[in-house]
């Protein structure tokens, strides 16, 4: 029986040694071309302005810069002027003219720290006697300035209820100048009761010499006496009486 031969057909398996096949399946692959742009489009962020600023919601794009004023240093935020206020207490200390101090200016130009400085200094001298006169003390210095403010409005003075507030607190400082004085020679009722004069003299020429103008003309003494009881009853609140 002769032998019988196949020829392999295009739908028939063709076998190939394994050496073959391997010199056929080797290469190399080319690597896809493929890169990450991590960063902002251009373009794309220029379309997206455009589209915001012609729907008319441009300031969003829009960077808040940083204020100047946010800087500033923390007295300069609150208007403490040191220089301003030690020069108000040399102008109720030295209130005589012939000094040559501008001491318009304690009325002028009022400010709130400096007079709440001194009351509170006086308020703390106080509470060597009695812890209870601190607050009063201050109660009294914002009403009592409004009685004064009122009354001089009454007789026709131009004058600001920040201006007295300002001029009735800085005159206090005589009455802190003479506590240490009373301290010391509060055996001698004679003396002592000089001093204390002249502390409420000294205070209330100093207010008074700022607050009544030219404008009261006859009426001086009508603003000159509320201003001289209101220290006497300030001393009265330091010493007890």
């Amino acid at each position: 029986m002769s032998a019988m031969q196949f020829s392999p057909n295009s739908g028939d398996f063709t076998f190939v040694s394994s050496t073959d096949a391997q010199a056929e399946l080797s290469g190399t692959i080319d690597a896809p071309d493929v890169s990450l742009n991590m960063g902002p489009d251009p373009t794309r962020d220029a379309y997206a302005t455009t589209f915001l600023r012609q729907r008319g919601y441009g300031w969003l794009l829009e960077v808040e810069e940083e204020d100047s004023e946010d800087t500033k240093p923390l007295l300069e935020e609150l208007d403490i002027d040191l220089k301003d206020i030690y020069y108000k207490i040399r102008c109720v200390l030295m209130p005589m003219p012939s000094l040559g101090f501008n001491r318009q200016v304690v009325r002028d130009n009022p400010d709130f720290w400096g007079p709440l400085a001194v009351v509170l200094l006086f308020s703390m001298i106080s509470i060597y006697g009695q812890f209870r006169v601190v607050s009063w003390i201050i109660t009294i210095w914002i009403f009592g300035s409004l009685t004064i403010f009122l009354l001089a409005r009454v007789l026709g003075g131009e004058v600001s209820y920040g201006q007295v507030l300002g001029v009735i607190g800085y005159s206090l400082l005589p009455l802190i100048v003479i506590a240490p004085l009373l301290l010391v020679i509060g055996g001698f009722e004679v003396v002592s009761t000089l001093i204390k004069l002249f502390g409420v003299f000294w205070a209330a020429y100093s207010a008074a010499s700022l607050l009544v103008g030219d404008e009261f003309k006859t009426k001086k003494p009508l603003l000159i006496y509320p201003i001289f009881l209101l220290y006497i009853y300030f001393l009265s609140l330091y010493t007890g009486v």
